[in-house]
């Protein structure tokens, strides 16, 4: 079960720094500090978005308009720690995980 536990968690930790890498990129679009045609760049954003979008486009839609703040990322990055906290309250007495 720990394993479990582990691997839940390191997901989670993943796609959180997927989320906040794809937040800071968007931000580097919008002032034009990174070039979108480049190829890397290019590919990078487009990787990032087909891996965020499914998830924050549902929060999106019950936002209200913020004017040009997206806070959906944050959103979902709580959503996330507080699922993750659950479920090591929940199945996390079977044994010490260290988080």
């Amino acid at each position: 079960m720990r394993s479990i536990l582990w691997l839940i968690d390191t997901v989670i930790t993943l796609y959180v720094w997927l989320l906040i890498a794809g937040a800071v990129l968007s931000w580097l679009i919008a002032f034009n500090v990174v070039n979108v045609r480049n190829p890397i760049v290019a590919q990078v954003g487009e990787f990032l978005d087909r891996v965020t979008e499914p998830a924050l486009r549902p929060i999106r839609r019950l936002l209200p308009n913020l004017g040009g703040i997206d806070v959906s990322p944050i959103i979902l990055i709580l959503l996330l720690y507080f699922l993750r906290n659950i479920i090591f309250e929940i199945f996390g007495s079977l044994g010490t995980v260290r988080i």
